[in-house]
This record gives structure tokens, C-alpha cells and sequence, in this order.
């Protein structure tokens, strides 16, 4: 069977490799994450926090001001090929950071510790390494 017929019997859009574009994003995101998520280190107690923690000290501006790259993460994401479920999951984690993100006080001190930005990305990450095993078992199996 030619590589059309292939493609006519198999959905490959969770299965093909990720492209050298997919890795350029994934990057980029990496990036992002970590400037989000993790950027500082707080002196003598050593934890590490970023923008998305600082911004959430300002009332009502910081924790909205921090879904536009959330979202700009999640379109991407979409954009590589993950499956609608990861990206429900990745929804959910950005909708946790805001919504207890937003409390006074404890929502700062929440927003800190859960690094919504750093779950997503592992959640690509994972995706990502997914569609390269589920790549891989195809090509053993059409061989």
C-alpha cells in the first residue's frame, strides 16, 4: 500500500512525529513557563516564584493580567496537536490559578506554590513524548 492509502486508513494527527516547529514552540514555551512560574529565588528561604506570582499581589489586575499567557500557552499547545483532553486539563489548571489566585492573601501564597504555567508545560511534555512512542509503535507495526 502507498504512503496515500496509508494516510486515507490512519488518523495521524496523535501519532506522527512532532515537527521542528513543534520543537521550536515547545521551547519557547519552556521559556515562558519558567518566567511565569519560577524566574526569582526569594533569598534565605530559597523558593522560587515569577511574574505570575508577583502580578497576583496587585487586587484584581495581576491574576487577570497572568490567563493572557496562560491562554497564549494553551493556543499553542492546540496549535502543536494535543488532544482536547490535555488541553481541558491544561484549562483547568490555569482556571485553579485564578480563581484561588485571586483570594487575598492566601490566594498569593497559593499561586506561589501551584505553578500552573510549569503543570501545563509538563502536560506537553508528556504529550509530546506520547505522539513520538505512538509514532514510533506505527512505523514498527507498517514495517
Amino acid at each position: 500500500m502507498n504512503y496515500e492509502g496509508l494516510m486515507e486508513r490512519h488518523d495521524t494527527s496523535h501519532t506522527s512525529l512532532p515537527d521542528a516547529d513543534s520543537a521550536h514552540r515547545l521551547a519557547q514555551l519552556e521559556r515562558l513557563a519558567g518566567i511565569l512560574d519560577s524566574r526569582f529565588r526569594v533569598p534565605i528561604i530559597g523558593f522560587r516564584i515569577g511574574w505570575d506570582s508577583i502580578l497576583g499581589l496587585i487586587p484584581g489586575v495581576g491574576d487577570v493580567a497572568t490567563v493572557v499567557p496562560a491562554g497564549y500557552f494553551i493556543w499553542h499547545a492546540h496549535r502543536m496537536g494535543t488532544r482536547k483532553w490535555v488541553l481541558a486539563r491544561m484549562g483547568v489548571n490555569t482556571g485553579i490559578d485564578m480563581v484561588i489566585g485571586s483570594i487575598p492573601l492566601v490566594g498569593d501564597l497559593f499561586d506561589a506554590s501551584y505553578k500552573s504555567n510549569l503543570k501545563n508545560l509538563a502536560l506537553l511534555k508528556a504529550e509530546m513524548q506520547q505522539k513520538v512512542v505512538k509514532a514510533s509503535k506505527m512505523e514498527v507495526s507498517n514495517a
